[in-house]
Order: structure tokens, then sequence, then C-alpha cells
């Protein structure tokens, strides 16, 4: 898949964090590619590099970190190339991501409802009035029964299921293409968990939505995932079709993963 044809594509990046004498490769030369409607998953232990190819992608990294080489493409467009303020415009209107902790992600002194709106106004010059029927709208979308009641609410006023669906319409509402989920079921008990994913996965084919789902959860990664990267130490060790990974995994690291599981 070309860069041109590809909703995200990410081509021999790398990032380093450099620590007085030391330089660790967090990222080293990692190439990842994810379509329109597809959920690629991104699968190692703690610390093999996960988050900060999300944060790279997303051009979140702060120093000591850098990305020293590489090129991040999506629609078309080479992100290395934009400018601080142009990746800060993208974010939200492009590209956008949920975490694992969706009570710290979200504000507790505003009202959700507020939350969403600000995040409307800040990408879009529309009223008040219908900034918050686009709100509406996007939290019914992320499987929000009663957006009217929701609305009104502090966020430790619901659950951190209902937390994260209202995450998931702040990343939405202003029209992401590309959607980076980062461990968003961790902190969520199983039941909730799977009423996350079944979330996501409508959300990807109802809206055009590329995911790239962050995990070492391999049982997400089978019910969920189409494409597989499986990452140890900063490296993209094997990578392939969800169902060739399950059944015949040739990287003896990811054999070690599914006989942890």
């Amino acid at each position: 898949m070309s860069a041109e044809t590809a909703l995200l594509k990410v081509s021999h990046l790398r990032t380093c964090f450099h620590t007085g004498s030391h330089t660790i490769k967090a990222v080293d030369d990692v190439s990842i590619e994810v379509r329109s409607r597809q959920i690629v998953a991104l699968v190692g232990e703690s610390g093999s590099g996960k988050s900060v190819t999300a944060m790279s992608i997303l051009g979140l990294v702060d120093p000591p970190g850098i990305v020293e080489s590489g090129e991040i493409w999506l629609k078309g467009n080479n992100l290395r190339e934009y400018s601080s303020r142009q990746l800060r415009k993208l974010r939200g209107t492009g590209m956008a991501a949920i975490f694992q902790d969706p009570m710290n992600a979200l504000n507790p002194v505003l009202t959700i409802g507020r939350q969403i709106m600000e995040t409307i106004k800040l990408h879009k010059r529309v009223s008040g009035k219908e900034a918050k029927r686009l709100a509406m709208r996007q939290m019914q979308q992320a499987g929000i029964g009663d957006p009217e009641q929701l609305f009104n609410q502090y966020p430790f006023q619901i659950s951190g299921g209902m937390c994260q669906r209202v995450m998931i319409a702040i990343a939405l509402v202003t029209g992401a293409h590309l959607l980076i989920a980062d461990e968003p079921t961790t902190a969520l008990d199983v039941t909730i968990q799977a009423q996350i994913l079944e979330e996501l996965d409508r959300i990807r084919c109802m809206n055009e939505v590329g995911i790239l789902l962050i995990t070492h959860d391999l049982g997400v990664v089978a019910e969920l995932a189409d494409y597989v990267y499986v990452m140890k130490s900063g490296k993209i060790v094997e990578s392939g079709n969800v169902f060739d990974i399950f059944s015949n995994p040739v990287n003896p690291y990811t054999k070690y993963l599914m006989d942890c599981r």
C-alpha cells in the first residue's frame, strides 16, 4: 500500500531518548500501516515501545525524547513536515486518541457536555446551539443511551465504562479519520471491556475510521483485530493477518506471548 492510498503509513520510524551519555532507542525502524475501516493491533509487553510509537504518530513526544527519523503519512500527508501548530489542529480533525484511564483524561470540574462542546468549538466555528447538537449526536453514536441526562453530569458521577464512551465521543466528534486506542479497556471490568470493544468495532464500520489498537492482551487482539504487529524492544518482530499470527506464529517472542495468555 502506498502513502497515497493508506490511511496511516509509518515508515522506518525511530524515536530516541537522550539521557546524558546514553541514548535509548524506544522505537527503532518501525513501519506500520492502517487502512480505513481496519483495526490494526500493535502488541507487546510493557516497555516494548508501543505507546511511544503512538505518541510519535500524534506528535506528542516530549524532550528528552525526539523523533529522529522516518516518515508518518496520514491520508497522503507527511506529518513529519508539519509544524507544531499544524499538528495541534490535526489532532481532533485528522487523528485522535483514547487512553487506558478515562477518569484521568476528563476534567473533573467540567460537565461532560461542556467538555465535548469545547472540543467542537476548538476545531469548528459553530454556535453554542449547534455545538450542543453535534455533541448530543456524537454521544449517541458512541453508544450513550441517554445523552440528555449525561450532558450535565460530571465525570465522577458516571462509571469508567461510560467515561470511556465519552472519550470516544470527544475523539471522533470533529471527524477524525484515525483513532489511536492505547490500552482502552485496561482499567475496566471484563463486562464493560467487551462493550467498549464492540463499540470500537461498530464505530470503525459506521464512521469509516481506521483504528490503531495498542494492547498487550492477545484475547482482545483475537476478538477485534484484522492485522497484527508484534513489538519487542522497540522493533517489529512479526506482522501478519490476525488468523495467520494466531494459527502459525513464526517469531519465538510471539509464541511466548501466546503461552503467557
